[in-house]
């Protein structure tokens, strides 16, 4: 074997890894794959022969790729941080994709993803690489052009953002399930009341229709009056799993229109993220409607 066969075949050994930091770093499926093509074109062109720990070294190039890209991206970007709503990863409630598994073992919730796009680039680097994959902080700091203290700091700050703003998740996904089809359910009857035993009083509804299109409703009686203003009877309620959490993707005619995400916590909706955003959903790998 060539040593340029070799490193194909180690780069598709650690091709899954690779993919789940950069889409946990990036909170998009089409970047996380730009970010590999990336990788792979810097990885090509290398002196592999001084590389001791290959995987390491492919974390750390697939690392600078996505922080270049993040502070790309907070430099052109002009809607508000928190309106954006991650690329979600789409599954089928019962499992059966083993490709949609591995993604999903790689993928969190879409309310944590939220809380990273508020971050500055390199302290979601840090708290990512970290917290979420082990990495030491005396390995993260070269990445960020800092010395392991600041690099910890970094991290805690990202940490302490997180655990005051990403809500806890039901663990249950049978109790998950049951508060979502009992949401819909209240929401078809235009049951208020129903919907407000089942919200959370400081509940969070985030729905993104694009660039300039996206909205933040805070409060359970304004989401449940938006649940029974916008319940169509013409939309089918595909039930899915979305980044691990019960969720549904909604279709009009057969066409996906939306996929919305819920964290569930003490029986009560805490969060909804709606992707309604017409490009971005028709770009979505959606297995639940390939039946």
């Amino acid at each position: 074997m060539g040593e340029n066969d070799w490193l194909i075949e180690q780069f598709e050994e650690h091709r899954a890894h690779l993919h789940g930091v950069a889409y946990r770093m990036l909170g998009s499926s089409s970047e996380a794959d730009d970010a590999l093509q990336e990788t792979w074109q810097r990885v090509s062109r290398a002196d592999t022969t001084v590389v001791e720990n290959l995987g390491g070294w492919l974390t750390t190039i697939t690392s600078r790729v996505c922080l270049n890209a993040l502070r790309s991206r907070r430099t052109r970007r002009e809607e508000p941080l928190d309106a954006r709503v991650p690329d979600p990863v789409v599954a089928r409630p019962d499992g059966g994709d083993p490709e949609k598994e591995a993604m999903l073992a790689d993928s969190v919730g879409l309310a944590l993803l939220v809380v990273l796009e508020t971050l500055a680039p390199a302290e979601r680097l840090a708290f990512v690489l970290h917290d979420l994959f082990a990495v030491p902080f005396d390995e993260i700091a070269p990445i960020v052009d800092r010395s392991p203290e600041a690099t910890r700091q970094l991290a805690s700050r990202a940490r302490r953002r997180v655990q005051g703003t990403a809500p806890a998740t039901e663990a249950d996904p049978a109790r998950q399930r049951a508060t979502v089809d009992a949401f819909f359910a209240a929401a078809r009857h235009g049951d208020f009341d129903a919907l407000l035993r089942l919200l959370d009083p400081d509940v969070v509804l985030r729905a993104d229709a694009g660039p300039g299109a996206s909205t933040i409703v805070r409060g359970a009686q304004t989401v449940a009056s938006r649940a029974i203003m916008f319940a169509q009877p013409s939309a089918t309620l595909v039930p899915a799993l979305v980044n691990g959490s019960a969720g549904v993707v909604v279709t009009v005619e057969g066409r996906p229109v939306t996929v919305m995400a819920f964290t569930v916590s003490g029986g009560r909706i805490v969060a909804i993220d709606a992707l309604n955003d017409a490009d971005r959903v028709g770009r979505l790998d959606l297995p639940v409607l390939d039946d």
